[in-house]
């Protein structure tokens, strides 16, 4: 990978965006990115989306939501999404995604991120793990909530 960078969402990117490939299995952990693009509609002052370009490939898609007067802090700092086109995937652009998203945290005065996630060796478990997320509770429905910290 070589100029990774993020850009904006928009009509000239979203196409793309839907058309980024899956590996084997990985279809269970991830919804279709327009469910996020609805989110965005509802919200536009606290979220935040953004397409991971390799030059000027579409590899990656991420999401994120800050709202300082969440009523959990669970979501007042929070990873939503983030896609990796397969090909693209164990190459650096999650964590880069992520570390974009870290510092949108940071320019918005948090001093986190959080994530919520499927626990499990097929689930994102351990790109969370790897890109620095420690577990710090569970949801009501299993699912683990992961925090990282600046």
């Amino acid at each position: 990978m070589g100029d990774l960078r993020v850009v904006e969402l928009s009509a000239s990117t979203i196409v793309a965006v839907n058309a980024l490939s899956l590996k084997p299995g990985q279809e269970q952990f991830v919804a279709p990115v327009s469910y996020s693009v609805a989110a965005a509609v509802s919200n536009p002052a606290t979220t935040w989306q953004r397409v991971v370009l390799d030059g000027d490939d579409v590899v990656g898609f991420i999401q994120g939501n800050f709202d300082h007067d969440a009523m959990q802090d669970v979501f007042k700092s929070v990873l939503w999404r983030i896609n990796v086109d397969a090909e693209a995937q164990r190459r650096g652009v999650g964590k880069f995604a992520v570390e974009s998203l870290g510092a949108e945290a940071r320019k918005r005065g948090f001093d986190h991120l959080n994530v919520i996630y499927e626990p499990g060796d097929v689930g994102p478990e351990k790109f969370f793990l790897a890109v620095g997320f420690k577990p710090v509770d569970e949801t009501e429905y299993g699912e683990v909530i992961g925090r990282l910290d600046f």
